[in-house]
């Protein structure tokens, strides 16, 4: 009687030692996880504000700048407009010398041709006939008359070329005052324009101070809300640290208890009971196996084959060398999914979910950096220059999103 009690003890022990222990915090790192995600929502937000401020600033930086450079010529056409405008004065007043010259000799030539047809008037068409009659002889009188002709056209040339001189000095004079009215028409038109570029400059000014606003105030929530990821990222790991902890104390006492068992079981079995019972079969434990499977294995498998290949900035070839969005990008290619270039608009593609649904395949975004999980806590990612393509810990950084494509 008292052997079946000892072996009924050993039963009950065995029972009792495999019930499953709840987990430690196991409620805290759930809600831990949760807070995270919605951190990593909100600081992607913040991330894309930022953006989107950092953007549109650099759209009206460029904008001041062309305006900048619009002035620049501006100012230049206006002090160009205005030298040529001085010349243009310059050049009417020689113009109005020579006209005033020009005026001066018709003035005098008029007076000397008014004297002499006042004198022709007086005198009549006699003072020329007794000019010939007085003539001593035919020649002299020929000489005469060749004499009035000569003084005749001698008046008529100068006449003339008086005319010609005056309508061409008028002519210019009338260009030179076209020009000059048209200098100072353009002139009016850039100062114009040179008013215009001088507001329009002042909004944009205005605008970019706005955004640098915006700017700062979105970097600042990013700020606060990556310091919230950090630090409920760092609560995580280290209650997962003591869940791990917990979980090898536990398996260790399991294993003392069974070796204890055991050796009650050979003991009793060596007292030669009869009827003992075949003892009871030690659990086994089974093999752990990653979360996931299918495509997204595949994906996660092909990745790992590239392993101690060189990390080369702006790369995308996973044998010669690639960065962490181009290694992504590849490997997906190779499966028939093209993903955008950089990391940050790969965070974009696929659905979020969280670190705790992870699976293989699933794109980890860490703000600037991504990397493939693979399971088991681990991502395949082009690190740097110096380690290439490596395997890490999941939770290294910072994560920012997890995305599933696949």
């Amino acid at each position: 009687m008292k052997r079946y009690k000892r072996r009924l003890y050993v039963i009950l022990s065995f029972i009792l030692c495999l019930s499953v222990v709840d987990p430690i915090s196991a409620t805290t790192i759930s809600e831990l996880r949760q807070e995270v995600k919605k951190n990593q929502s909100q600081l992607k937000n913040a991330q894309q504000k930022a953006d989107e401020a950092q953007e549109a600033q650099e759209g009206v930086e460029e904008e001041m700048e062309e305006i900048d450079a619009e002035l620049v010529n501006l100012i230049t056409d206006i002090n160009l407009c205005e030298e040529a405008i001085n010349d243009k004065e310059e050049e009417i007043y020689r113009t109005q010398l020579d006209y005033d010259a020009a005026v001066a000799e018709k003035d005098e030539q008029y007076a000397s041709m008014k004297i002499r047809i006042q004198f022709m008037y007086e005198k009549g068409d006699s003072s020329y006939l007794h000019m010939f009659f007085g003539a001593g002889n035919m020649g002299d009188m020929v000489n005469k008359a060749k004499y009035v002709e000569e003084l005749y056209d001698y008046d008529r040339k100068l006449l003339t070329e008086y005319e010609d001189t005056v309508k061409r000095v008028q002519e210019l004079w009338d260009t030179l005052e076209e020009d000059k009215s048209e200098l100072e028409t353009s002139k009016t038109e850039l100062q114009e324009g040179q008013a215009y570029m001088e507001e329009l400059l002042a909004q944009k000014k205005e605008e970019y101070e706005n955004y640098s606003v915006m700017l700062t105030k979105a970097k600042q929530e990013a700020a606060t809300y990556t310091a919230r990821i950090k630090q409920e990222t760092a609560q995580i790991r280290k209650l997962e640290e003591e869940e791990r902890k917990r979980r090898e104390e536990e398996e260790r006492k399991r294993k003392e208890e069974e070796e204890r068992r055991r050796k009650e079981q050979e003991a009793l079995l060596a007292d030669g009971d009869a009827d003992s019972e075949e003892a009871p079969k030690k659990q086994e434990t089974p093999e752990p196996t990653s979360s996931g499977g299918g495509k997204g294995q595949d994906i996660a498998n092909y990745a790992c084959k590239f392993i101690g290949n060189p990390y080369v900035a702006g790369g995308t070839s996973l044998t010669n060398g690639a960065d962490c969005s181009g290694f992504v990008m590849s490997v997906y290619k190779n499966f028939g999914i093209n993903l955008p270039r950089s990391s940050y608009s790969q965070s974009t593609v696929g659905k979020g979910v969280s670190y705790s649904d992870a699976r293989p395949g699933d794109v980890i975004y860490y703000g600037g950096h991504v990397g493939i999980y693979i399971g088991n806590g681990q991502i395949v990612h082009a690190s740097t220059e110096r380690t290439g393509i490596k395997i890490t810990s999941a939770t290294y950084r910072n994560i920012v999103t997890v995305r599933r494509i696949v």
